[in-house]
């Protein structure tokens, strides 16, 4: 188990093994050149070996990491992925990762065996935000960067970097796999991911990300992660 400060990061690294990175507290980011992926408490990372990934800490982090021999891919996954962490899945990382990691006996190998099996059957959550690598497309995303409250059209953005909405919808679906308002929505839900971890009331957040009111941010929040922001920021 390690802690990070709110702001806190580990820099960009790699690992021989698959690992599984959970936050038991405060808010997970994990960032490759392909994009960001968010995870609150009721979420963990899959990281596959071999990634080369950095850590970023919104809120108080306690984070727990589970090793996966690099031969062994119990969910088939070959990049970050997002997955739900019911609550027995939850008390099998934390038992796991509160032994000692010399520990070889049959108890923890029990463990892990019973905890990659729980890990099978978590569903994979849509909580990544891909990067763009068009450069008229990552200066339309870089302008929502900056104000994820911006609620201008694909047309009216399009008209300030220069490019067609029919142009710029495509490169949405050709580069990251998603339309605009997917990923404007996907943007939103991690901005507020990190506003609720850092303090900001339902309603701040609400007005800062762009929804036309807290209780649309609370159905769509709801809608994502299972439980109201107002939930989230309790459990963090």
């Amino acid at each position: 188990m390690e802690r990070l400060a709110p702001g806190g990061e580990i820099e960009a690294h790699r690992h021989d093994d698959h690992q599984i990175v959970y936050a038991a507290r405060g808010v997970l980011a994990i960032s490759t050149t392909a994009g960001t992926w968010m995870a609150p408490g009721n979420r963990a990372i899959w990281v596959p070996a071999g990634t080369i990934h950095a850590h970023y800490a919104h809120g108080e982090l306690e984070l727990h990491l589970v090793g996966v021999p690099a031969h062994r891919n119990p969910l088939g996954l070959t990049d970050p992925t997002v997955l739900a962490v019911a609550p027995l899945l939850r008390e099998l990382i934390m038992g796991y990762t509160a032994m000692p990691d010399d520990d070889r006996g049959a108890e923890r190998a029990r463990l892990h065996a019973v905890l990659l099996d729980r890990l099978r059957a978590a569903p994979h959550q849509p909580l990544h935000l891909p990067a763009p690598s068009s450069p008229l497309l990552r200066s339309v995303c870089d302008v929502l960067r900056t104000d994820p409250a911006d609620g201008r059209t694909l047309d009216e953005l399009g008209h300030q970097v220069g490019a067609s909405s029919r142009t710029l919808s495509r490169l949405f679906r050709s580069d990251l796999g998603m339309t605009f308002p997917q990923w404007r929505t996907q943007l939103r839900l991690q901005v507020a991911l990190v506003l609720l971890a850092d303090g900001a009331s339902v309603t701040t957040v609400a007005r800062q990300c762009g929804w036309s009111s807290p209780s649309a941010f609370i159905d769509v929040f709801r809608r994502t992660f299972g439980h109201t922001p107002g939930a989230h920021a309790l459990g963090s």
